[in-house]
Parts: structure tokens; sequence; C-alpha cells
């Protein structure tokens, strides 16, 4: 089998300043200068990839995993091209189409019809290839109305159907895709994991980053697991899931600091609780939290919590603008999480918590805050046997009932004795 990608020793550093203060106005930063013209600011270096090699053939399905801050984005980034490597060597045998973030490779005031020929001009692609192309691009992003509107008026799910069409179609031997597949609605996902394996089919090399492991699990044919930047395992994609899944499960690996977690910063999750280390499976579950203001701003913010199973499959998730709740002003704000259902089947649960804003996005991410327990103790009043509630990511809270229930009906039918 052909080689698609050779990666040897690949580290990737960016340099982190600090200032010592920060001045809200431009007089404030000319007195300071004048007043200290030689003081510097901090600095030190963050390695987010460190020493990493591995090949990957022709054909190969390859799923990147790993938590937050592990520096699975930048690899796509760097083997994207969109960056250069501080040290090491990447060898790519072929045309590349990525997917990173929204709008990425989009000029926002072009159409969508100018924007899928630009794609393609950059890819190397002449127009005639781009033409017979054009209408399976359009078809697949159902976006035939709005094709000659630009796109910087396109809605997130709009830029992301179009930019998928764009990069799966335009025929690159190698196809690079992010966690941007989670804008789009469910059954475009499915479009576009089906579209991966007609790609992988064809003897193309598909790339894919996730923090669903169903999703990796059912389309990759091999796995690759960062932490903290260094490559943990690469091989099959059921042992890199395991691996993953058992970091979690037995607590292994830090938890990222300041540095490490993403968000533009302005609020930070210094700690969370749990109420108790392990929960029954229909109570409610609870958490105390506080959150420390970093920068001053007048910006609202509201929080979100993830319920992950081990699997890697989010169960549930509360949005507090759902219930009308936004984090009250002032340097420090403690509250209080509880979450009332769904009914969690035994097992351990990792939470993942987060603090967003709307005109900023996400402002703290920190995946793994605490993992939760959950008893082994069924919440129904019957044992039966396990094929009773094998099926389902949760238990289910609910009643059958008859509108004329028979006298029997409460009892399975008894059996005569044998005479």
């Amino acid at each position: 089998m052909e080689t698609a990608i050779t990666v040897r020793g690949l580290s990737k550093a960016f340099t982190i300043r600090h200032q010592s203060e920060c001045h809200t106005t431009l007089y404030e930063a000319i007195l300071h200068w004048a007043r200290h013209p030689f003081s510097l600011s901090a600095k030190e270096t963050f390695w987010a990839l460190r020493d990493i090699s591995f090949e990957l053939k022709r054909g190969e399905v390859v799923g990147i995993i790993g938590r937050n801050g592990a520096g699975k984005s930048t690899l796509l980034k760097v083997l994207s091209q969109i960056t250069e490597p501080t040290r090491g060597e990447i060898d790519l045998h072929g045309r590349v189409g990525s997917l990173l973030e929204v709008g990425t490779g989009f000029h926002p005031e072009l159409t969508g019809r100018e924007n899928i020929f630009l794609n393609g001009a950059i890819l190397g692609m002449n127009r005639r290839e781009i033409i017979s192309q054009f209408d399976a691009i359009v078809e697949f992003a159902g976006i035939e109305k709005f094709l000659d509107t630009p796109v910087k008026r396109y809605s997130s799910g709009m830029y992301v159907r179009l930019a998928f069409a764009v990069a799966a179609h335009l025929n690159p031997e190698i196809l690079i895709v992010d966690e941007v597949l989670a804008v789009g609605d469910a059954e475009f996902q499915k479009k576009c994991l089906g579209k991966m394996q007609d790609v992988a089919h064809s003897g193309r090399t598909v790339i894919f980053v996730s923090h669903n492991m169903q999703a990796v699990s059912l389309l990759c044919t091999k796995g690759i697991l960062l932490s903290q930047g260094k490559l943990v395992y690469c091989g099959g994609v059921g042992e890199a899931i395991d691996r993953y899944v058992s970091s979690w499960t037995t607590g292994g690996g830090e938890q990222p600091g300041d540095l490490r977690r993403p968000g533009s910063g302005e609020m930070r999750f210094v700690s969370v609780q749990l109420e108790k280390g392990l929960f029954d499976s229909a109570e409610p579950k609870a958490f105390h939290f506080s959150i420390e203001r970093q920068r001053p701003g007048n910006e609202i913010f509201y929080l979100s919590a993830h319920v992950v199973n081990q699997q890697g499959i989010v169960v549930a998730q509360a949005d507090s603008r759902l219930v009308d709740y936004w984090l009250p002003q002032g340097r420090k704000v403690e509250g209080t999480f509880r979450l009332l259902s769904p009914w969690l089947k035994p097992g351990s649960y990792r939470l993942d918590l987060y603090i967003c804003a709307a005109a900023i996005g996400i402002v703290d991410a920190w995946e793994g805050a605490a993992t939760m327990h959950i008893s082994p103790l069924l919440p129904y009043p019957q044992h039966v046997s396990e094929e009773g509630t094998a099926l389902g990511l949760v238990f289910a809270d609910f009643q059958w009932k008859s509108p004329t229930p028979h006298a029997d009906a409460s009892k399975p039918p008894q059996l005569a004795p044998i005479s």
C-alpha cells in the first residue's frame, strides 16, 4: 500500500508573552513607556507538539483523538500547511483538502459560486475540473438558492455545508476534517460521514478529529492518540479509543492549566466540587463551582455542562440560556449546578464545562472538570434479567397503563403443576 503521509520528529512551539501591566487607554501606554522605556514583557515558550512521528497509508481513515489542549488542531494546521513546524519533516503525497474552522479558505465578500472556484484554484485544479464537480458540490451543500449571495451573509450551518462539500468533492488525495462538523445538524453529519467513507473507498486518505468516539469507531480504521502535545498511541482505532477512555476513568493525566485550556480567557473556572462521590441513578446530581473574572469587561456570559459517558458520547447537555441563567457581574461568582434528569446508567461520566459569550464564543473550556460515578443499583422497583435494561444510553422514567386492566395483568401467568 502506498504511503500518503510521513511525519518525522514533528514539533511546534509558540511564544507566549505576558504583560506586567494592562493598559486600557493609549495615554496610559505612552505614560508607562515614558517611565519605563527599557522594560520588557515576560515571555515563555509553549510546545503544542513534541517530537511526533507516524506514517499513514493511502486509503486509510484515521481518527485523531485526545483531550482539549492535546495538540490535535495544531497538528491538523501543520498537516494542512497553514502553519510551519518548528522542527521536523512532513511528506505529503498528493493534494490536501481541509475543513478546520468555519470559513477557513473562504473570502467573505465573494459569493458561494465564486468561493467554489477560488478553493478549486487553491487546490491546483483547472476550471474544467472544477466545473465537472460543481453541480455535485451545490447539491450536497443544499444552498442552491443562496449560491450567488456573499458568504458573509451565510449562517454557520450554511458555511459548514458548503465548505465540506467543496473540500470533499474537489478530489483531494488527502482530506482533513476537524470537529467543525459538530456545527451541522444530525442529518448533514450523517451525509458527511458517508461522504468521508466514499472518499476513503476511492483510495484517498481521510484524517478525522472528533470527540465523538462513536463516530470515530464507526468511520475510522486507525487511531492516533495525543496527550499534552505528545504521541501516545498510533494503531488500531479500538485500542486508541480504549486508551483514551481509560485515561478518564482511572484519573490519568493532568488537568490542563490556563495555557492549555481553550477559550479567550475573560473568565475561568477555578474549582468544581461534586456534592458526593457516588450518586444513585435517579437522584439529582449536583456540583458547586467557582468562577473568577480574569480581565475587566461588560460581556454577558452563560454556562454549558456536558455529561459524557465512557464511550465519549454526550448523553446530556445543560445550556444555561435555556433556563435564562446568565453569570452575574462581579470578579468572583460561585454557584451550583443540579442535573435532575436523565437517569444515568451505572458507571463513570465526565463533566465538560464551558463559559461562553454570544459575541466572543468560548471563553473557557474545561474538559473533564470532574468525574461523576453512578451506583450500580437500578432505579426500578422490580429486578429483571439484564436484557431488560441493556439497550439505550440512559434509563427511562416511564409508566405502563391500560384503560381497563385485566385482573391477571399484574402478574406473569402461573404454570400448572405437573401431575
